[in-house]
């Protein structure tokens, strides 16, 4: 057995390297923590730049183009035909949803009729078998432009959509280096409950 004094040395000994292994293990995991809140707070300005970096190039060209719905009641444009797009009525195309909206129901519908049912290719195909045919050549043309129409106007939808995800994920990391900082700040303030 040891004498008091013997035990209260080795307990001091032990007190002191327990204690210099904590501080170590507590100046890495705040050095961790430093270095995540300041990559996420990084990373969260690049995909908040990026997403309004998105969101504005798609309103600025759009916008550029100048595309409008039809006014509500306008002819080819009725409430029987295209029920989705009345919200729209008489606003010009300057979002994702807008764009993505006018493509897939207004000029979709259109192509359609004009087509009856085919698309450029099988229209193209039959031009190609029938070249004196002025009026299928027509369709052949205004088909073409409206699928190129078309699709631009959902490359514009697809661009908002990536550019709305990087805006959420940027706030999500905001909020993640939020909590990884009062962990931090926490640790600090009381390391031996950290």
């Amino acid at each position: 057995m040891l004498t008091e004094p013997v035990a209260a040395k080795t307990h001091d000994e032990f007190h002191q390297l327990t204690s210099s292994i904590r501080t170590r293990g507590h100046l890495r995991r705040a050095a961790v923590e430093a270095v995540v809140v300041v990559v996420l707070m990084v990373g969260g300005g690049l995909l908040l730049w990026g997403g309004n970096f998105a969101d504005n190039m798609v309103h600025d060209q759009l916008t550029d183009q100048r595309i409008s719905f039809p006014q509500a009641g306008s002819e080819g444009f009725s409430a029987k035909e295209f029920p989705g797009l009345q919200q729209y009525a008489g606003q010009m195309v300057d979002n994702g949803p807008k764009a993505k909206a006018y493509a897939d129901q207004y000029i979709a519908t259109h192509i359609d009729q004009i087509g009856g049912g085919k698309t450029y290719s099988e229209l193209s195909t039959e031009s190609r078998a029938n070249p004196d045919d002025a009026a299928l050549a027509g369709k052949v043309q205004t088909v073409f432009r409206g699928e190129t129409l078309r699709g631009l106007l959902l490359y514009a939808w697809g661009w908002s959509v990536v550019g709305h995800i990087a805006s959420l994920v940027a706030w999500g990391a905001f909020a993640l280096a939020g909590v990884v900082l009062a962990a931090l700040v926490y640790g600090m303030a009381r390391p031996q409950h950290a």
